[in-house]
């Protein structure tokens, strides 16, 4: 079934093959790709759109001493396939597996890690320049997608590589044919023209004679751009100093070999317009890219079965609310930059085409964006993931909370987020977030503090965030009615006796403190607010316990815990404190529940972690392991 496919471990076995063998092996690796991501899961339409893109990259440049520098990373699995990591596919995005996106731990093949989208041209450029300095005479190729073309970062890049005429080849992998669409045969006859070695010289050699009589340059050069832009969409990348090559489809490995072997010769910086469909060679994949983007276990002659969840996701409490919010108030604008679908968007953009905005793979823009309309009256909601706000965090500073501006953040995927990894992990939120001034910042801990929270935000006369993990809650019914919450106010869930422990929980944390607590008899404090934090619950709970504990889905260093550690030592309070939360590492990819567990953080390791810091007794209770001493 694999008969070429399987005889390649490695890119030189690859490049061995006769050119006229590459369409079976493309054939050979598509089939391997649809059964290997039906049986672990992961990212498909977009790795089906680049197979004879990554085999002719392969097959033309010598990797990996020649640089690949993928963008959006999760388009890479033919090349994790053709790098030697074929028989490891079966454990993708699994503990202790292969990751789903490059990393440069994992192979020499990935000579940049990446998850988020845009930073390929800016790396390679750095590559080529560090070549350069070197004296090494090597090929550097970054693979960039149409979509990643939409944050400025790719054209801050292109725009510093023009000016520096370094060796450099940009690909540009539309998959949503964005730009313009293939025009046939004569296409790919053009594309093959103007890469050629022939057009090159002729090029250089009508430059340097009508060089001499600058009124004919001037002209030549004029008419050959008027040309160029008539036929060609690359205008734009021209006009940054890059030689505009395409479109041509990425769908032909033989056109793709030939053009790719052209350009290999030239100087400067080179753009390469590749277009490809999403899905290709998966009818059902073409005809619904993005339900089958990142596609669970599947089988792959039934298709995806889509089946109605048992309880609402998080994701999904923040859209119905989105809708019946911006019933209330005509001012409530919902912002996305670029996750529709992934930030509950959907609905929403269908109910209220007109105040939805999805400004593209520009994180920056989405928040400055939000605060220019908050200027004017409006409320916007800017529906953004944990580890993709990060990359507006200056905005978030300058542009909103500096002028106190109402623009509320909800921040999905806070905390681990499992087969990701550490590049989609929401670690760090309430550690860069809470040091903000003006910044109210709430942990939602269930469906329905999750509503309630997004209310109390968005009625907030300033800036807020509400934070919430992904995927499903402990199983709350969510209340219609909306409530905002008293500012800064925490609550006790559960009263222990005795008065040893108190365990003060923020958001995702607390129901695994509640089971903990019942092995403890410990008493349990939702805090909700990370900022303005409850100071008036902890000192209350520090003169009624002998021991505190915090615990946060979150990296402990500055977190949550930190405030509360803040409150006692501003109140000479000297309560032993134990910080729960996560590492400081990166967590790998893996099953959530184990992800979480391997951080201590599920119910019996903040029991253990509780017992071993201050020497109590655990007893049997809610499922809870008795732990000898």
């Amino acid at each position: 079934m694999y008969e070429l496919l399987e005889s390649i471990n490695h890119p030189a076995a690859l490049r061995a093959l006769p050119r006229a063998r590459l369409t079976q092996l493309a054939d050979e690796l598509r089939t391997f790709l649809l059964h290997s991501v039906a049986h672990t899961g992961g990212h498909l339409s977009s790795n089906l759109g680049t197979v004879e893109l990554t085999i002719a990259l392969h097959y033309v440049f010598d990797t990996p001493r020649d640089r690949l520098v993928w963008d959006v990373g999760h388009q890479t699995y033919a090349h994790k396939i053709l790098t030697g990591r074929r028989s490891r596919m079966d454990s993708l995005r699994m503990w202790e597996g292969l990751a789903g996106f490059p990393r440069r731990g994992e192979s020499e093949f990935d000579t940049f890690g990446t998850a988020h989208s845009s930073t390929s041209i800016s790396a390679a450029l750095g590559m080529a320049v560090a070549a350069k300095l070197a004296g090494e005479d090597r090929h550097i190729v970054a693979v960039i997608g149409d979509g990643a073309m939409s944050a400025g970062m790719a054209f801050e890049a292109m725009n510093n590589a023009g000016a520096m005429d370094a060796n450099l080849l940009v690909v540009l992998n539309d998959n949503e044919m964005s730009i313009s669409e293939p025009v046939g045969a004569f296409q790919h006859y053009l594309a093959r023209l103007i890469s050629s070695q022939f057009y090159a010289r002729v090029r250089e050699s009508g430059k340097r004679v009508l060089a001499k009589a600058p009124t004919l340059h001037e002209f030549a050069e004029r008419w050959e751009e008027h040309l160029k832009g008539m036929v060609l969409p690359g205008t734009l990348f021209e006009e940054m100093g890059f030689n505009y090559i395409g479109p041509i489809d990425g769908h032909d490995v033989d056109s793709l070999v030939t053009t790719l072997a052209n350009i290999k010769g030239r100087k400067g910086p080179q753009l390469l317009h590749v277009t490809t469909r999403k899905g290709a060679g998966y009818a059902k994949a073409e005809d619904d890219p993005i339900l089958y983007h990142g596609v669970p276990k599947f089988d792959p002659v039934a298709g995806i079965m889509v089946k109605p969840a048992a309880r609402p996701s998080y994701t999904q409490v923040f859209g119905d609310w989105l809708c019946d919010m911006a019933r209330r108030d005509q001012r409530l604008i919902g912002i996305t930059p670029a996750m529709r679908e992934g930030s509950g968007l959907v609905r929403f953009s269908q109910e209220f085409p007109e105040r939805y905005f999805d400004v593209g793979i520009a994180e920056q823009h989405s928040v400055t964006f939000a605060a220019g309309l908050a200027c004017e009256g409006l409320k916007p909601v800017v529906a953004i993931y944990s580890t993709f706000l990060q990359r507006a965090y200056d905005q978030v500073i300058h542009d909103v909370v500096l002028q106190n501006l109402p623009v509320l953040f909800a921040v999905d995927r806070a905390g681990l987020v499992g087969a990701d990894g550490p590049t989609h992990a929401g670690s760090f939120d309430l550690t860069f977030l809470r040091c903000l001034p003006n910044l109210v910042v709430m942990a939602a801990s269930d469906e329905d503090e999750c509503r309630q929270m997004l209310y109390t935000g968005f009625v907030h006369d300033g800036p807020a965030a509400v934070r919430y993990p992904r995927g499903t809650g402990p199983g709350v019914p969510v209340v219609k009615e909306m409530t905002a919450l008293p500012l800064g106010q925490g609550e006790i869930r559960r009263r222990g006796h005795g008065g040893k422990v108190a365990i003060l929980a923020f958001g995702s944390m607390v129901h695994p403190a509640l089971a903990a607590a019942e092995a403890l008899d410990a008493t349990v404090a939702n805090m909700r607010f990370v900022k303005p934090i409850d100071e008036a619950l902890i000192a209350e709970l520090a003169q009624s316990h002998e021991f505190l504990v915090s615990v946060e889905e979150n990296t402990i260093l500055g977190g949550a815990g930190a405030a509360v550690a803040e409150v006692l030592c501003a109140r000479g309070l000297a309560n032993p404190l134990l910080l729960l939360g996560l590492p400081d590492r990166f967590i790998d990819h893996g099953d959530p529940g184990l992800l979480l567990k391997q951080c201590g953080l599920d119910a019996e390791g903040i029991a253990q972690a509780i017992r071993s810091r201050f020497g109590l007794t655990l007893t049997i209770a809610h499922g809870l392991k008795k732990t000898a001493s």
